[in-house]
């Protein structure tokens, strides 16, 4: 039986990856680490399309070098590093996405959820659900459209004109326009947000027991005028998401030519 690589271990591995050191017996050692959450990673997906229904997508390890650069990016040990394994699910918005935390968040009971809509990194939005699975984490990323999108053009813009871009380095104009993207999808966020806070208000009012005969007309113009709005909001807000969603394509496929 192969005996299991301990936290010291990984750890002092992580120092020398960070250093850029590593012998040949280091590198088969990193590769055995990484391998070793193939199993966990199975389970995670084989859960989620079972027990959820959707197919993510993913990969059951980081490669060698994305280890290395997060190492050296962060003050983080091996042992730390959450995302070694992950992956991914895109939703239509905000309210598909907090069901879907919640979906996942009762699946894996002990998950850690990591908001990054109340803390963008660099513009970057998301919600990640970490969750642990014979002592290997399993990073799933959940994503709305409009988030992939913003993502999708960070990544370009890394790919094309400098790595560092993506963790809010590189040129100023063009973290400028990652800016400027993302605080449109934040606005689109928040009139979906707005939407939801509508629609649970008028569920309220209309499920609100009362005695018979006791409806009167003003509490049937409250609710009407209710009602008219959030129908009214509704139609803006998925008017919204569509100009957003197509403005991020194009210039996600302008990149791309």
């Amino acid at each position: 039986m192969k005996t299991e690589i301990s936290k010291a271990q990984i750890d002092r591995l992580g120092d020398r990856l960070r250093k850029g050191n590593l012998t040949d017996s280091d590198l088969r050692l990193l590769d055995e680490y990484r391998r070793s959450f193939t199993s966990a990673y199975e389970k995670v997906v084989g859960l989620i399309r079972r027990e959820l229904e959707v197919d993510p997508t993913g990969r059951p390890a980081k490669s060698t070098t994305s280890i290395g650069e997060k190492l050296r990016r962060e003050s983080i040990r091996l042992s730390q590093i959450q995302d070694i394994s992950g992956c991914r699910l895109i939703v239509a918005e905000i309210a598909d996405q907090d069901f879907m935390v919640a979906a996942l968040s009762k699946l894996f009971p002990t998950s850690a959820v990591i908001d990054r809509r109340q803390k963008p990194s660099h513009g970057y939005r998301a919600v990640h659900v970490v969750a642990t699975i014979q002592k290997r984490a399993v990073e799933i990323q959940v994503r709305t459209a409009l988030q992939q999108l913003w993502a999708e053009l960070s990544e370009k813009l890394s790919d094309l004109v400098d790595p560092a871009i993506k963790y809010g380095g590189g040129s100023e104009s063009i973290q400028r326009i990652l800016t400027k993207a993302s605080a449109l999808v934040i606005r689109q966020e928040d009139f979906e947000l707005r939407l939801i806070s509508q629609k649970k208000r008028a569920n309220r009012l209309l499920s609100t027991p009362r005695p018979e005969g006791q409806v009167n007309e003003a509490d049937v113009r409250v609710i009407q005028a209710l009602q008219e709005r959030v129908d009214s909001h509704q139609e803006h807000v998925i008017k919204a998401r569509e100009v957003v969603l197509e403005c991020l394509k194009d210039i996600v496929k302008d990149l791309s030519d």
